[in-house]
């Protein structure tokens, strides 16, 4: 039924105006985030058949959320709703000059960090479903959200879905070691790894050139493809990007793409999006052109969502190459 699924927390964002501080600010600006979320929608934006699949509180801040995720496209019809609890906050603090941008969160104890095994009827969700993706955030809120974290990918091999998962390591999660433990235990029934190569590192160890990276995590857990983000930062709103993926056939590098930055939030999660869109449209080459041209867009947006459409993705792609090593 769907092309893609994405099962995650989603929060409302509060940004401080005009690059202020948290401390200092009066007003903040409010919006939607979620890494699966972001994925979801970035992805329906493309044109894929999505949904998003989550646990929300039934008043105006969870129907902010469904609503998000409904105008950008992505099928709500499986999120459960629940009459008490809270949706997660967190706050990002722009940065420039030499202060870097932080994120504060405010989300422990939320509606989704409840989610248990048993409460979402998987068979039924992922029947027909091409990808399930998710991302390490999922299992890192508790150790409910880890064991249904298991759960559906179980399911998801079981339904014959491709399985996509993103490490997206957060630090005010978990450990490295934490992370690593569980992260390792799901990468046998994981077909699609995306990371970024400081995450590798972090989580892995993994201090090596990109595609030897990618092929160490292949080698390791059977994986079909390794895509790897690599961003370097010479200032806190100039950036620069580039991508590689690897199968056992075949290494794709993206060409490197100077950015500058209104808000690289959600930029991650676009690049899953545009990379699973290629990837199943395509091939390999597609998926990386794909992926560099929805991240580089999301860059140009603020919030966490990416703003694209496929022309305009298309149009990026065609401005640059993307190099095939064998």
């Amino acid at each position: 039924m769907f092309d893609l699924i994405t099962m995650g927390e989603a929060m409302i964002r509060l940004t401080p105006l005009n690059f202020e501080r948290v401390v200092q600010a009066d007003t903040f600006l409010a919006g939607t985030s979620g890494s699966e979320l972001n994925t979801a929608i970035g992805a329906a934006q493309l044109g894929l058949k999505t949904c998003w699949v989550s646990r929300l509180v039934d008043n105006p801040i969870g129907w902010r959320i469904a609503n998000t995720a409904r105008e950008h496209g992505v099928d709500i019809s499986h999120i459960l709703w629940v009459s008490e609890g809270r949706v997660g906050l967190y706050y990002y603090e722009m940065g420039a000059s030499t202060r870097a941008s932080r994120v504060y969160y405010d989300r422990c104890h939320s509606a989704m960090s409840q989610l248990e095994p048993g409460m979402i009827d998987w068979s039924g969700v992922l029947s027909g479903c091409r990808v399930f993706h998710i991302s390490g955030i999922t299992p890192a809120l508790s150790a409910s959200c880890a064991a249904v974290t298991e759960e559906v990918i179980g399911a998801a091999k079981q339904a014959g879905c491709l399985v996509s998962l993103d490490i997206n390591y957060r630090a005010q999660l978990w450990s490295p070691g934490q992370a690593r433990e569980c992260i390792a235990s799901l990468l046998p029934q994981v077909d699609i790894l995306l990371t970024t190569l400081d995450d590798a590192r972090i989580v892995f160890g993994l201090v090596a050139e990109p595609v030897a990276v990618a092929r160490k995590f292949i080698d390791t857990y059977g994986l079909k493809v390794v895509a790897i983000t690599i961003r370097e930062a010479p200032s806190v709103l100039r950036h620069v990007w580039q991508s590689v993926a690897v199968s056992n056939e075949v290494a794709c590098l993206g060409e490197r793409i100077d950015l500058e930055l209104v808000d690289r939030m959600g930029s991650g999660d676009a690049y899953t999006a545009g990379f699973l869109f290629g990837y199943l449209t395509g091939d390999l080459t597609k998926a990386v052109a794909y992926g560099d041209a929805m991240s580089a867009l999301k860059h140009s947006v603020p919030g966490d969502h990416p703003w694209a459409t496929l022309s305009e993705v298309e149009r990026q792609v065609k401005s640059r190459e993307t190099k095939i090593q064998r």
